[in-house]
């Protein structure tokens, strides 16, 4: 008899009858939320994310995997498992098992797979068929290599959150992000470009709905941007050629972490007649791992524009989702050659740390300042407020005190008037008696 807390898995594959018709189910939804911040009130999100460990084979062998895990929307869940470990990690098999989940509480069951896996928002417990405890996996946070990264010297910065000038359209957020739908002023023919880019939380989307973006080279051809966290790598998918060509892995990080774009671009040649004689080539990094080397475009990629002699601006592309990015910079190949992708040194990931904590620090004293200011502006405000009301009091009292001297005044005086005129209309008695004696 299987123990009681393998029910949840039962039920789970009884349910669901497999990945296809789970996303299939999503179909016709639309985008729902796209949050630029961790939600506080999802608690699908504290489940998202990379899981490492091991678990024992049917050979009794132990063997290492990664997991990847992500919402889908309604408590329910999407996942991938590897052999060897997480995309970009040394033993990495790149055969994906899929799976599918839901959230019972504070824990969700993913079935799919030659066993169950119970999540907890720090680690994973792998059980058999039998209900026997066969592996654990531990939550990891990454971090691309190239994260930070500074432009060596003589390289063109083109954002760097202090403006838009190196832009002909482009749009920055509060915070100093770089917005999508950006279109950069200078161009260049063969070029190195590092870009560092934030995709949004969007549970409920899916597909070429979530956290799309794009970065056309040349206005002609797309390396993809979009969350595809999870996913199986496709020609359509982040780190992908636009349809045409699919990343060799797919490197993509979790929604709201920062990823990083090294792009190495060759542009076309032409003869003098206009015909092509050598077609552009990509070398592409996402997240510090290669997942295009060297690859020819025979043409654009999607909807770029056509293939010309002339020159065209790199846009960033605007899918109507909030994808955001920042520390972008290029080197101009024309002009100098350097190692790339550039790594940011021990040094300088340090200095940045410090900077990043120091410029906290101004925020929170920036903002136990406005607390402070809003509290005594309260506090000067009510005292103000009390002293109008004691003012009114007081002169409601002196206007009460007043109104009743007047009418003690005029009180008085009809007192007064009442009892003259009581004089007047009585006779006196002895002027009574007098009249008396007279008529006898």
């Amino acid at each position: 008899m299987l123990p009681r807390y393998m029910l949840p898995a039962i039920a789970l594959i009884a349910l669901l009858s497999g990945p296809t018709d789970l996303q299939a189910q999503l179909l016709g939804r639309g985008k729902g939320p796209a949050l630029t911040e961790p939600p506080t009130e999802d608690l699908n999100y504290l489940f998202m994310g990379e899981f490492v460990g091991t678990v024992k084979g049917s050979d009794g062998e132990e063997q290492r995997l990664g997991l990847q895990l992500r919402p889908i929307g309604g408590d329910q869940f999407d996942a991938v498992s590897f052999v060897g470990g997480l995309p970009g990690q040394d033993e990495h098999q790149s055969t994906p098992m899929r799976m599918i989940g839901q959230r019972n509480e504070d824990f969700l069951v993913l079935s799919g797979g030659p066993w169950a896996i119970f999540v907890e928002q720090d680690a994973c417990a792998l059980l058999d068929r039998t209900g026997e405890k066969i592996g654990r996996l531990e939550r990891i946070l990454r971090t691309s290599p190239t994260l930070g990264a500074r432009p060596p010297e003589g390289a063109v910065v083109l954002f760097d959150g202090t403006g838009t000038n190196q832009f002909t359209k482009a749009e920055m957020t509060d915070d100093g992000l770089l917005k999508e739908g950006a279109d950069v002023k200078p161009m260049f023919q063969d070029f190195n470009l590092h870009l560092e880019f934030r995709l949004p939380y969007m549970p409920e989307a899916n597909g070429q709905q979530r956290g799309n973006s794009g970065l056309y080279l040349q206005s002609r051809y797309e390396c993809q941007v979009l969350d595809s966290f999870a996913q199986n790598p496709v020609f359509n998918g982040c780190g992908a050629l636009y349809k045409f060509r699919a990343p060799d892995l797919n490197m993509c990080f979790p929604p709201l972490v920062w990823q990083t774009y090294d792009i190495e671009f060759t542009a076309p040649r032409w003869a003098s007649d206009g015909t092509k004689i050598r077609d552009a080539h990509i070398t592409s990094w996402v997240n510090g791992v290669k997942v295009q080397d060297n690859v020819a475009l025979p043409d654009k990629t999607g909807a770029g524009k056509q293939e010309a002699p002339t020159l065209l601006p790199i846009r960033l592309q605007d899918h109507s989702d909030p994808v955001r990015y920042r520390n972008v910079w290029l080197v101009d190949r024309g002009l100098m050659r350097d190692e790339f992708p550039v790594y940011p040194t021990p040094e300088q990931i340090l200095e940045d740390a410090k900077a990043a904590e120091e410029k906290a620090k101004v925020a929170e004293a920036e903002q136990v300042a406005e607390a402070e200011q809003v509290a005594e502006a309260e506090q000067a405000a009510e005292a103000e407020q009390a002293a109008d009301d004691e003012q009114a009091a007081e002169a409601e009292q002196a206007a009460e005190a007043e109104q009743a001297a007047d009418d003690a005044e005029s009180a008085g005086e009809e007192t007064a008037e009442s009892q003259s005129a009581d004089g007047e209309s009585e006779p006196s008695g002895e002027a009574a008696d007098e009249g008396e004696g007279d008529s006898e």
